[in-house]
């Protein structure tokens, strides 16, 4: 009889209650991603897990990451910025996540790799003039 009070405790917990998360946002992520060195360490903490280590995106179980390797969407640095700052399809938006910088890095980053040879650079301020308009709330 102990054990299944002690479980029953265990599984009322506020601990171990799931916690809420949208899959068409990035408000999973609390508040601001910390400070990321580089392109590289941005691609590393926030997107290899869809697109792959290697850009080459994956399928399955439903789902489509596509691949960012040789992709000529990525001519335009506008492009894939746009997509980090609002989302596209299943990739929740990262405005509010990243600063400008940070997408700036990223995309400069995805663009001169994985066998894009994209040099023109985009620039924070670059970002910040496509930067949405957001609410406090989305704050």
């Amino acid at each position: 009889m102990r054990h299944i009070l002690l479980l029953s405790a265990l599984m009322l917990s506020p601990a171990l209650m799931p916690v809420v998360a949208h899959a068409d946002s990035a408000s999973s992520v609390e508040g601001k991603v910390q400070t990321l060195p580089d392109g590289a360490a941005v691609y590393k903490h926030v997107c290899q897990g869809c697109h792959m280590p290697d850009g080459k995106g994956a399928e399955g179980a439903g789902a489509r990451f596509p691949a960012l390797a040789g992709n000529p969407k990525l001519q335009s640095a506008e492009y894939p910025a746009y997509v980090v700052l609002n989302g596209f399809g299943g990739m929740p938006w990262f405005g509010v996540a990243l600063n400008d910088q940070q997408v700036a890095n990223v995309v400069n980053y995805v663009r001169t790799h994985f066998g894009n040879h994209y040099n023109d650079t985009l620039k924070p301020e670059d970002v910040a003039a496509m930067r949405p308009h957001l609410t406090v709330e989305d704050e």
